[in-house]
């Protein structure tokens, strides 16, 4: 088993940001004595391919040198490898859109990630799994489907140049688009399924999404649990007057709002839908979500 770090570097994260700051952060951690192989990823999907050949190799330390979605190929390319039984630690050079993540123990960004790393500081954290049809999806921050899966699909695929401002731009675009429909389902413990239609659902293992929209403020990624976000079908005029409140996690106390603590979803959906997970989209028929707790330690 190796005790370096392999980094795997997503030159493509923050609208190529990463290509030009990875080289400098990862020299530096060298000349402070940490161990570092680098790798850059090529296309999407790419780093779970490196993680997963990584892992086989003897890697158990990873950094994941590009945004949220770097982090989450990471996870996916280790957990989803069969026999998977040894803890990894994963550390991060942000240089993504969002760095959703991280938010939720600091707010200073690689300089926080780079002082962990030099102190051998981590947390273990939850893992959300996403089972369906397909196979399985691990997710670190949060599972969504209805309005937010909706404006991350739009800003994916036409705003993500702008930043964060591409997320608001996609929030306005899905205000025009807006679909307010049910997604079946029950938590454990409930009698009956929910069909009630909603603007979204969110399964969250922490607060942020979007960078900075504070989208479950009470989720806590080390306490055992998924923070579950429930948002009632809100019209156009009343979600744009309430789009401040998710940047702040006051949308909560809406009246259409429902927030509860859960280990176990099922889904019993008529069809495939888009759902978001880690500020990507995918579209799959989901059967159900757990929480994993512990599953992994994060410099942090």
């Amino acid at each position: 088993m190796s005790d370096k770090f392999l980094a795997i570097v997503n030159p493509a994260a923050g609208g190529g940001r990463s290509a030009k700051l990875a080289g400098a952060e990862l020299a530096r951690l060298k000349e402070k004595g940490l161990r570092v192989d680098a790798i850059a990823s090529m296309a999407p999907g790419h780093a779970a391919l490196l993680a997963h050949e990584a892992y086989e190799q003897g890697y158990r330390r990873f950094l994941a040198a590009g945004g949220d979605g770097t982090a989450h190929e990471i996870i996916n390319g280790i957990f989803s490898r069969e026999g998977h039984t040894e803890r990894i630690q994963l550390g991060f050079l942000p240089m993504g859109t969002g760095n959703s993540f991280l938010r939720d123990f600091t707010d200073k960004g690689s300089e926080a990630s780079i002082e962990a790393l030099l102190a051998g500081r981590t947390r273990r954290v939850d893992l959300i799994r996403l089972q369906h049809t397909g196979g399985v999806i691990y997710s670190f921050n949060l599972v969504s489907v209805g309005f937010t899966a909706d404006v991350a699909a739009l800003t994916n695929r036409i705003f993500k140049p702008f930043g964060h401002l591409g997320y608001l731009l996609g929030v306005f675009v899905g205000l025009v688009q807006l679909k307010r429909r049910p997604f079946k389902l029950r938590c454990e413990g409930d009698p009956a399924w929910d069909q009630r239609r909603c603007l979204f659902l969110t399964f969250n293992n922490s607060k942020y999404t979007g960078g900075t929209m504070r989208i479950a403020p009470d989720a806590d990624p080390c306490d055992g649990y998924i923070e579950y976000v429930r948002w009632g079908p809100i019209g156009r005029l009343g979600l744009l007057k309430m789009l401040p409140r998710l940047y702040d996690g006051t949308h909560t106390k809406h009246p259409l709002a429902e927030t509860r603590r859960v280990k176990h979803v099922e889904f019993a959906l008529d069809a495939p839908v888009d759902v978001m997970v880690d500020g990507e989209v995918v579209t799959v028929d989901a059967k159900a979500l757990d929480i994993l707790p512990e599953a992994m330690d994060v410099y942090v």
